[in-house]
């Protein structure tokens, strides 16, 4: 099946779920809840959302000179604006498909910068290994933090249903997947060693040797204190946009950062299970609100504010990188400072 064909099937069956869980969310509203839902988004102080576009802005540039850093190691040093303009791409095609966008970015700056793309995805998997790592903090803390608003919900919507799915499981079928998993990957590594001399394994270990390179990066940082922080100041730019969107509705001005931490949390999860959060995100959003006294209606209007103000931004600027990058690297050259 071609790519593209692929491509397009993942996209209609994301966008699907995205589309169902609006449905779902939205099936039972009554008339009058729709009028009050419109009313708050009619309401709404979008003047705000400037700051949060900024903020968002803000994000995005130090993803891209915190992707800078762990390129170093590897003796490339691409240039700031070029790694933006990718990690833009990167996002405007995780809208289509998700994950999509990670491997999108590499073959951008892979192509403008000339840098090997198996090595960029090497350190794109140690930038999502410790965006990870931070969402689990992120988690962590605001469960511990919150354990009186959010310990029931943790527990009966999050830890019970996942507890019934693993207690459900038939051991032996664990047992047999388990199986099938050594046996593929001692398949593989006999065919690495029956073949090793082939152009594919050659060409299979070269680029796993490149990714490896990528992700190790990580150690071999001499300004590991900065990355730290970037990473910090990142998710402190999430968490800014969500804070500042709580005066864009008057219902909820009220709400302090400790409620920011849990849409933030929440809705991160929404984020990953739909193209750009469709649906998810909104239906997430607005049970968090819910457990700070916020009606439905409200809630679900916060939802759509947050995700259309983060949605626009990355499809004005995904476009505006893809026009622009063919044109900033028509006047200048890569820069590919290989030590």
């Amino acid at each position: 099946m071609p790519k593209t064909l692929k491509n397009v099937i993942k996209f209609i069956c994301f966008f699907g779920i995205g589309v169902l869980l609006i449905w779902l969310v939205t099936k039972d509203l009554t008339p009058e809840q729709w009028d009050q839902i419109n009313a708050a988004l009619r309401k709404a102080n979008y003047w705000l959302a400037i700051p949060a576009i900024i903020m968002g802005l803000l994000s995005h540039w130090l993803r891209a000179t915190r992707w800078k850093l762990l390129m170093k190691p590897l003796g490339y040093q691409p240039t700031t604006l070029n790694t933006f303009f990718a990690v833009m791409v990167g996002y405007l095609a995780n809208l289509a498909v998700p994950r999509l966008g990670e491997v999108t970015r590499c073959g951008i700056l892979a192509q403008y910068e000339k840098i090997p793309a198996d090595k960029l995805v090497g350190t794109m998997i140690a930038e999502r290994a410790v965006d990870m790592l931070c969402l689990v903090l992120l988690i962590a803390i605001t469960i511990l933090t919150q354990i009186d608003v959010l310990g029931a919900y943790v527990h009966h919507d999050i830890y019970l249903p996942l507890a019934r799915k693993i207690s459900s499981a038939n051991g032996m079928q664990l047992l047999l997947l388990a199986v099938a998993g050594i046996i593929a990957v001692l398949a593989l590594l006999w065919l690495l060693r029956r073949f090793a001399r082939s152009k594919a394994a050659i060409t299979i270990k070269a680029l796993a040797k490149g990714v490896m390179e990528g992700i190790f990066s990580i150690g071999k940082m001499e300004n590991k204190g900065w990355f730290i922080l970037q990473s910090i100041l990142i998710w402190g730019c999430y968490l800014s946009q969500v804070y500042i969107g709580f005066y864009c509705l008057q219902e909820t001005t009220h709400l302090g950062i400790s409620a920011a931490f849990a849409v933030l949390m929440i809705g991160s999860i929404g984020m990953i299970v739909t193209p750009g959060g469709i649906g998810a995100y909104q239906a997430l959003v607005q049970k968090a609100l819910e457990l700070y006294g916020i009606s439905y209606v409200i809630g679900y209007a916060f939802g759509w504010i947050i995700w259309v103000v983060q949605t626009l931004l990355v499809v004005f600027v995904g476009f505006l990188s893809l026009i622009a990058l063919p044109i900033i690297n028509k006047k200048q050259p890569a820069s590919q400072a290989r030590s």
